[in-house]
Parts: C-alpha cells; sequence; structure tokens
C-alpha cells in the first residue's frame, strides 16, 4: 500500500518572491528544529547542471530519533533513525526524496513540487499519468485557519494577525486566498511508502499527518517573516543558508556535547 496526496498551498506572494521565502523560511525552521544532539545536519549545498536540468541539490541528514514516532521507535535502534534527504531545487519544478539507510528499500517519501502563479485550481500541475490521478486525495491546506496546529501555535506566526509593513500584505482573514493579490500555489505531491508489516497503514497515516503540520507550519511562519526576506537576492540566501549550515554544525555538537558530559 502506498499513500499518495497532492496539497496544495496558496501563499499571498508572488511565484518570484517565493523562491526566497521558501529557502528563508527553511532556513530558519531547521535552525529551529536543531539542538540537543538533533536536528539538520547539511552534507551537501551546490549548483547542479544535468540531465535533470539545472538547479540547487542539496543533501542533508535528519537527527531526528525523539521525533519519530513512538511506534518505531520501539522495533528500531536508535542509529537507525536518521533520515537522509536529497532534493533537486529546479524552480519552479522541485524533487525531495526521503530515505533510511537502515530501511533501505522498505522506507521511502518522494515529494515532487510544481509552483504556479494561481489559486489551486490547475487539475494536474506535475502532469502525472492517470494510474497516480487515480491514487492520489487532493487536500487544499489554508496556512491562516488550520485547527490541527493548536498545540504549536505561536502569535508570531499567526497570519490572521501579521500586517507586513513593507508590502502591506495581511492579515490572512475570511476567504483570503480567493482574493489576495499577489498570489501563487504550492502543489505538492507526496508519495509515501512503509514495507512494514502489520505496522505499514498506522506509521505511512503517521508520517503523513506529519508532514501536512510541517507544511502549514513552514508556510505560516514564511508569511509571518515578510518583512525579513522581502527584498533579499538569491545571493543574500545563499550566504545565509552557508551560514546556517556552520550554526547547525556547531549547535548540534555543542548541545549533544553538553547532554553527554551532564549525564
Amino acid at each position: 500500500m502506498v499513500l499518495v496526496k497532492e496539497y496544495r498551498i496558496r501563499n499571498n506572494c508572488s511565484l518570484d518572491e517565493y523562491k526566497i521565502a521558501q529557502l528563508y523560511a527553511v532556513a530558519q525552521m531547521s535552525l529551529n528544529e536543531t539542538g540537543g544532539g538533533e536536528g539538520v545536519e547539511v552534507l551537501k549545498n551546490e549548483p547542479y547542471d544535468n540531465e535533470k536540468g539545472k538547479g540547487q541539490y542539496t543533501n542533508k541528514i535528519y537527527h531526528c530519533a525523539s521525533r519519530v514516532p513512538a511506534i518505531v521507535r520501539a522495533v528500531m535502534p536508535k542509529d537507525a533513525l536518521l533520515l537522509h534527504e536529497e532534493a533537486w531545487n529546479g524552480y519552479p519544478h522541485c524533487k525531495t526524496v526521503t530515505t533510511s539507510p537502515w530501511l533501505k528499500d522498505s522506507f521511502k517519501i518522494i515529494t515532487e513540487t510544481m509552483h504556479l502563479g494561481d489559486r489551486g485550481d490547475t487539475e494536474n500541475a506535475l502532469s502525472v499519468g492517470s494510474d497516480i490521478l487515480g491514487q492520489r486525495e487532493v487536500v487544499y491546506l489554508d496556512v491562516s485557519n488550520d485547527d490541527e496546529i493548536k498545540h504549536a501555535y505561536k502569535k508570531e506566526e499567526d497570519p490572521k494577525l501579521f500586517k507586513s509593513e513593507k508590502t502591506g500584505r495581511g492579515p490572512l482573514v475570511g476567504d483570503w486566498a480567493e482574493s489576495c493579490e499577489p498570489v501563487m500555489t504550492c502543489y505538492k505531491l507526496v508519495t509515501v511508502e512503509f514495507k512494514w508489516w502489520p505496522i505499514q497503514s498506522t506509521v505511512e497515516s503517521i508520517i503523513v499527518a506529519w508532514m501536512r503540520k510541517a507544511m502549514v507550519m513552514l508556510h505560516r511562519q514564511l508569511f509571518c517573516d515578510t518583512d525579513k526576506w522581502h527584498g533579499m537576492s538569491i545571493e543574500d540566501l545563499r550566504a545565509l543558508e552557508e551560514e546556517t549550515a556552520k550554526t547547525l554544525l556547531e549547535k548540534r555538537h555543542q548541545e549533544s556535547t553538553t547532554q553527554t558530559d551532564f549525564n
């Protein structure tokens, strides 16, 4: 059994702006999620130009033992709770593949994304075949109104309360996605496969729920950080990513060592 979902996330920014905004938001979320020996380790972040096209290639390791569902931790050694992520960002199309070296062919998450300047009404944005169209479930995510993140709510990351000083955008209230300008949509086709019977369907559902929450939280922060990323160039972002990678390494190592010494 393979779960296939297509998430459609509308944003109050242009296509060109989103390219910058997404990179900024991912860097900030990586910093927020790193500490205590866990978090994001950046192995590579470099341009690519090959048969896949042109873009930016990243290779990361997610040290995430505490964030893995208990049902998985119970049957897997700690060393196996590392996720490897390869991404090819050839904006407006991007592809991300997440695997586990320990689980090998038993686990894989593939996320293909197309970014379009519309309101989420393109039927087949990723040009997939009829077999995939027959399996997928289309889910619209509203970054301003989502009840599933109540436990992780932060006032400073609430689009219903934020108004950009630089752009005048916001707050995002009511049917904002139907009338806001500018507007664009992220179409994310997510395929999740976990081949461990009898917990396969349970774990796949947990993974999908976790990814859904992560997408909403990332895009809430992205909008509320508009005044931070607006006006930045791609060169500014690459410099920020390089500095972020160094900080992530230091943060993971420092806090992991502190925990070890304490124990």
